[in-house]
């Protein structure tokens, strides 16, 4: 096996706060340990398009309180082909970069493990997503961040809807994943989270209107897991319907959840896990996410990082009912 001298970063998918603090840490740390450093703009597009620039350790200066990305990121369809990553791959080579840094989520780390298998480079990934989706790790990068900007903005909703005697459906972001959901509901005292976990042939709305929401509580709030086809406008949609006595609001977060300073614990989990990119390639490692599990750093391979049945703890659903009586 060749010795690696040059890691290549870059961030793709959707940004998440703390990648910025991930970037940094990477650049810091390889360069510390005797490693040069490019950074990959725009995702794998930039790969494509040879957009990789020399980093120096003044390149992620004052960077780590910042949202977003300074790479920029990118969803490319064109890597999804063999054809795009053979030409990243040709780039990779030109620029002699030996290993591939990627921060990111799912769709992030199945491109990598792809190019790995392709063509045999080191790749090593980094959770980067506010979904809390891979498997692995405990927390995911900008997790936490989002997680709070939920907290907030629920709480100022919370006085809307007691002000109006209200039912607020709050939708949150977490794709097929309801962690976001359900902690931020358990966080601002939300009386019910609608979730993709919690699918039974009991209806979800019908439980939380019978159950959960008592005629003489005329304002609550409901936090919804973002849904095509199940997201708050449909059951905001179904409650005008079914149960006309109450006066209903929805309001869709978006990417007002994605943006922001990171978090002290977004910024603390891409600095070690950002330095832990670096001691896996010193140590051989590749095609590995590094993820945190019990406060201990922890090597994943990407086939198992990417699945999608992270373990939800079904007990949180139990918190939530006993709490918003």
């Amino acid at each position: 096996m060749a010795k690696i001298k040059t890691i290549g970063i870059l961030t793709s998918g959707g940004d998440a706060p703390g990648m910025n603090a991930a970037i940094r840490a990477v650049t810091r740390a390889g360069i510390y340990n005797g490693f040069k450093v490019k950074g990959v703009y725009h995702g794998y597009d930039g790969l494509i398009n040879d957009e990789i620039k020399p980093f120096t350790t003044e390149s992620v200066s004052g960077i780590i309180a910042h949202g977003g990305t300074i790479l920029k990121t990118a969803r490319s369809k064109q890597f999804t082909t063999p054809e795009g990553r053979a030409k990243a791959y040709e780039n990779i080579k030109k620029e002699g970069i030996d290993a591939l840094v990627v921060i990111g989520g799912n769709g992030s780390l199945t491109g990598a493990m792809k190019l790995a298998a392709e063509h045999d480079i080191c790749c090593i990934g980094l959770p980067g997503t506010i979904d809390n989706d891979l498997y692995g790790t405990d927390s995911t990068i900008g997790y936490d961040t989002t997680l709070n900007t939920i907290q907030s903005c629920v709480d100022r909703i919370r006085d809307t809807a007691q002000s109006h005697e209200r039912i607020f459906f709050i939708e949150v972001m977490g794709r097929d994943a309801g962690f976001l959901a359900q902690n931020s509901a358990i966080a601002t005292g939300a009386e019910a989270a609608i979730i993709p976990e919690d699918s039974t042939d009991v209806d979800q709305l019908t439980q939380f209107m019978q159950r959960g929401f008592r005629k003489s509580k005329k304002s609550s709030i409901v936090i919804v897991s973002e849904s095509p086809k199940c997201g708050a406008m449909y059951y905001a949609d179904r409650v005008h319907k079914e149960f006309p006595d109450y006066d209903v609001r929805v309001s869709i977060l978006g990417h007002l959840q994605r943006g922001g300073s990171p978090s002290a614990h977004d910024r603390i989990l891409a600095s070690r896990t950002g330095v832990g990119a670096i001691e896996a390639i010193m140590q051989g490692q590749r095609n590995v996410m590094v993820g945190i599990r019990n406060n201990d750093i922890v090597y994943v391979p990407f086939s198992e990082a990417i699945r999608s049945d992270k373990p939800f703890d079904k007990k949180l659903i139990q918190v939530l009912d006993e709490l918003s009586i």
